[in-house]
């Protein structure tokens, strides 16, 4: 395997710290860190690295939406999802987001390797916890769209940032838009959902994923 290079994303320094230690051992190069999504696009249009290995929950922009935007503007840079959702949902959203590997953050150092190698291939891999999930997907009818797959790539964004308890002029400040623009982006958010609260917004937030908490 030619030495790869990594960029590490995580909104826990000691748990960067840990992997990058991994990472080298294992031969790549770590040429940068990130602690959230959005830092994350930044550094890999400024870094150009082979890989991101990419923390699901993060703040301001999490792992899968950065996947996901990565996916569709970086395509030759590769993500592997680390997680300790061992679940059919992240596993089958992270893949749709366009990830190439899915590991468990409590997966053993080899199958990190193996990772490794398989992305280094141009391939995809799952560890074994999650896999069966994805395999499940062709050999049963597909499961109904949840809300969450309804909202736009910007809607999620300010869905996420609302539940990280962001006010609205805060909110248009740092994506850039007027205020206005966000009360349109709610108003969509809540007629979408079905959710007429910034409360209300704020649990499914939770619900789905989208706010960082500690894993």
């Amino acid at each position: 395997m030619y030495p790869l290079r990594v960029l590490l994303a995580d909104d826990h320094a000691l748990v960067r710290a840990g992997f990058r230690s991994l990472l080298e051992k294992l031969g790549a190069s770590v040429v940068g860190e990130a602690d959230n999504g959005t830092a994350v696009l930044q550094l890999v249009e400024s870094l150009k690295p082979d890989l991101v290995l990419m923390d699901i929950a993060m703040p301001e922009l999490n792992g899968l939406e950065a996947t996901a935007r990565l996916a569709q503007n970086f395509p030759r840079v590769r993500v592997i999802i680390l997680s300790m959702h061992a679940t059919a949902e992240y596993a089958r959203r992270a893949v749709r987001a366009g990830a190439a590997g899915y590991l468990l953050k409590d997966s053993s150092v080899a199958e990190l390797a193996l990772a490794l190698q398989a992305v280094a291939r141009g391939e995809t891999y799952l560890c074994s916890r999650v896999a069966q999930f994805i395999v499940s997907d062709y050999t049963r009818a597909p499961d109904p769209a949840s809300p969450l797959d309804r909202l736009t790539t910007r809607q999620r964004e300010i869905l996420q940032l609302i539940g990280e308890g962001f006010a609205r002029q805060a909110i248009a400040q740092k994506l850039n838009i007027s205020v206005k623009t966000f009360d349109t982006y709610r108003a969509q958010l809540m007629e979408t959902l079905d959710i007429h609260d910034n409360a209300g917004l704020v649990r499914f937030a939770a619900r789905a994923g989208l706010i960082a908490r500690d894993e």
